[in-house]
């Protein structure tokens, strides 16, 4: 179903869905990302929360933890995980809102701002290297960012029920 089929006739072969593509591409990367940033002590996750945070923070204000969230894409519990052990490593700061107690507001610390330095630079190489299998043709590499741009917009559809025809119930086995 996901793999295609070893045949000689390429007009007959099955080629994997296009989200069984993203899916193992982000897998591949993500671990990719993963190794490249261990000598930084960071995960992927963890660089993708400090390079969001400079990102917010260019408008020079101080994104709190649930700005942070909405930006990156990472549920809000997550994000406050990250914030913490960033928090203990010294790599961001976290301050509670002057107008809201509850909220949490961050900056990335000085050594972490020279973290995140170093590691956007090795990370654009490994983009790169990740890339080079297109080409260099920068229209090729520019569509492919505006597809992706396209489909990482699309709203979640909350309020729609997923499509479950054909799934078996909860708890009940395949046929």
């Amino acid at each position: 179903m996901y793999i295609m089929a070893m045949n000689a006739d390429p007009t007959t072969a099955t080629w994997p869905s296009i989200g069984y593509l993203v899916w193992r591409l982000s897998i591949k990367w993500r671990t990719e990302l993963d190794r490249t940033l261990e000598p930084f002590d960071l995960t992927s996750a963890r660089y993708a929360l400090m390079a969001s945070l400079h990102g917010l923070s260019q408008s020079g204000g101080l994104p709190t933890q649930r700005e942070l969230a909405d930006f990156s894409g990472l549920e809000p519990m997550f994000v406050s995980k990250l914030a913490r052990a960033l928090e203990q490593a010294g790599l961001i700061a976290r301050q509670t809102k002057a107008d809201d107690p509850r909220a949490r507001e961050l900056t990335l610390t000085t050594n972490g701002q020279a973290v995140l330095d170093e590691a956007r630079a090795i990370v654009s190489r490994l983009e790169e290297r990740r890339l080079a299998a297109l080409g260099t043709d920068d229209a090729t590499r520019h569509q492919l960012g505006n597809l992706l741009h396209t489909l990482l917009h699309q709203p979640l559809s909350a309020d729609a029920p997923p499509d479950t025809a054909g799934a078996p119930a909860k708890g009940q086995p395949h046929p």
